[in-house]
């Protein structure tokens, strides 16, 4: 793609984020993606989004695996830029010791506070829930969805939007309003005052909704809120989903399961307007699956426990086992791709510093070298031929592993049930 046009704060913010191994929106738009597999499947998935809310059903997702440096960030970038364009609000989630992946409540905190609104920028609820009045027949539509029971979500949700609606002049609970639906906590105390207020009391029956509840009742309901405020849903991008390899075997058992769901893979699970592509390593499936024998253990030790809870969870583990064995890899560059892709490169580098950059080396072409590290390389040589010309240049690579040693430092400690086991008090 030819750079010309583009601001010179752009092309150099685009060529530190491939440096880093972190590309930005400007690095996607300018390098494009050479996932052309992906690309098509995706567009598929966002198109089903719509049809499939009416129907109450989940778009099915996908998992994409590549090992470190190969482009599996860029993907996700990409995708964001796709989705976005497409009317989605899009998140990205970053699976760390603060979101794991098995604990919904954190993923969800996670994929609102990253959310990114097509054409506006901002907390995601504050931004889109005055748009929810601008159509008053899909928003009447969403609000006797959020009523009814077949939602099975909380009163606490359509009580909340009748508030937001009523008593807009009170901008504290306004604000109150849109943390609740971020995920913070509100007082059901509050809401009975409103509704109070309203003379709406005996309408609603709002009581305290225990946490592992409300987490998941937040999943339904955001995406359909965001279809009424006139998007088409909502696009989750999960990054680094390998951190479950670390995690003890329960934890492991319950990533798995909880990447089923989020997948849409669980049929009486499923979150309508919400659609989700995940990341991972490719060598999880042999490291972890196989070789450290998840295949044959977290199943069993979940039906040991003889409730008919964990054999639930066993079968969605499965579901989430099958679909990292059949993940998409991402596809190594070929020599168009690497090519092609260094003739962008230079092309930035010389609209981003105004000069003639020289040709550098590739290093030795190998099957098994990541595009970061072509990309990573000539970026530098580029930089110190610019700023010390007649500088010996020397560059060593060390290929990074994925490490799937068990680490409890990783997990979050379980809740106490004596400090919040509930939202909210009574």
């Amino acid at each position: 793609m030819n750079a010309g046009g583009a601001r010179t704060e752009d092309l150099r913010r685009a060529l530190e984020a491939l440096r880093n191994g972190v590309p930005n929106r400007d690095a996607v738009r300018f390098l494009g993606c050479g996932q052309t597999k992906v690309g098509p499947r995706f567009h598929d998935q966002l198109a089903k989004v719509e049809p499939l809310l009416d129907e109450g059903r989940q778009a099915e997702g996908m998992l994409v695996a590549g090992e470190f440096g190969t482009g599996k960030s860029h993907l996700l970038q990409y995708l964001q830029h796709i989705a976005l364009d497409q009317n989605f609000i899009c998140s990205r989630v970053v699976i760390s010791k603060e979101t794991p992946l098995y604990e919904p409540g954190k993923v969800y905190e996670a994929a609102v506070g990253s959310a990114v609104i097509p054409g506006a920028s901002g907390q995601v609820f504050q931004e889109v829930s005055p748009k929810l009045r601008q159509d008053p027949p899909r928003y009447a539509e969403f609000f006797r969805w959020a009523g009814s029971e077949a939602s099975g979500i909380s009163p606490l949700f359509p009580a909340t939007l009748l508030l937001k609606e009523r008593l807009s002049g009170d901008p504290e609970l306004s604000e109150q309003i849109s943390g609740f639906w971020a995920g913070e906590k509100l007082p059901v105390a509050r809401v009975r005052v409103g509704l109070r207020q309203l003379g709406q009391a005996a309408a609603f029956s709002v009581r305290a909704v225990p946490l592992k509840q409300l987490a998941l009742q937040r999943f339904r309901f955001a995406p359909r809120l965001f279809r009424a405020a006139g998007y088409k849903g909502w696009v989750i991008l999960i990054d680094e989903v390998e951190l479950i390899g670390r995690y003890s075997l329960l934890q492991r058992a319950k990533s798995y399961a909880e990447l089923a769901r989020w997948l849409g893979l669980v049929a009486e699970e499923q979150y309508a307007g919400l659609t989700v592509v995940a990341a991972i390593t490719g060598t999880f499936a042999e490291a972890v699956l196989h070789d450290k024998g998840d295949w044959d253990l977290v199943a069993p030790r979940l039906r040991d426990k003889g409730t008919e809870e964990f054999n639930a969870l066993a079968a969605r583990a499965e579901t989430g086992m099958q679909v990292i064995e059949k993940r998409i890899p991402l596809v190594e560059p070929d020599d168009a791709v690497l090519h092609r892709t260094y003739a962008t490169l230079k092309e930035l580098h010389r609209d981003a510093y105004g000069w003639a950059p020289p040709d550098v080396s590739w290093g030795e072409q190998l099957t098994t070298r990541a595009m970061r590290s072509y990309v990573r390389r000539w970026i530098n040589e580029w930089d110190l031929k610019r700023l010390c010309p007649d500088a010996e240049l020397h560059t060593e690579e060390e290929a990074l592993t994925s490490d799937f040693t068990e680490s409890p430092e990783l997990e979050q400690p379980p809740e106490d049930p004596a400090s919040g086991e509930r939202e909210a008090g009574e």
